[in-house]
């Protein structure tokens, strides 16, 4: 049994992060889900949406949520399940979070929070541009 992973997002980021860590990693080591949340969608409805991902996704080791920007609508959906055990949520998702993520599949729930939250922050740097040699 390994842990879910459930991106929830604004429009099509989350869809477009996984379609590209699987095509980066040839697959993808553990069972996903992507709730892409428009403008326009009720919250209601994206909240019954979340329910049904997550028992879909449970596979008795936990489930880690990841989600593009703490505060925003994504987020406040994700937080109404934070009070459960079995539950780890994330924000700021971006592809060298995501990649670390799946590049450990055997770690457990807690395991893969903190490569979550160290891949996201490790993945960010600043870059120098050098000029290119020939």
């Amino acid at each position: 049994m390994t842990v879910g992973i459930l991106i929830v997002s604004h429009n099509q980021i989350g869809t477009e992060l996984i379609n590209t860590a699987r095509q980066m990693l040839s697959c993808c080591p553990l069972p996903t889900k992507v709730i892409s949340i428009e403008t326009k969608d009720n919250p209601d409805r994206i909240r019954q949406q979340l329910d049904v991902e997550l028992k879909g996704l449970d596979q008795g080791n936990g489930i880690l949520i990841l989600t593009d920007m703490f505060g925003s609508t994504p987020s406040n959906i994700a937080c109404a399940v934070s009070d459960r055990d079995d539950i780890r949520i994330v924000s700021g998702l971006n592809l060298p979070m995501l990649i670390r993520v799946l590049n450990y599949p055997n770690l457990s729930l807690d395991e893969l929070e903190n490569k979550a939250i160290t891949g996201g922050q490790e993945g960010i740097v600043r870059c120098h541009y050098t000029g290119y040699s020939s």
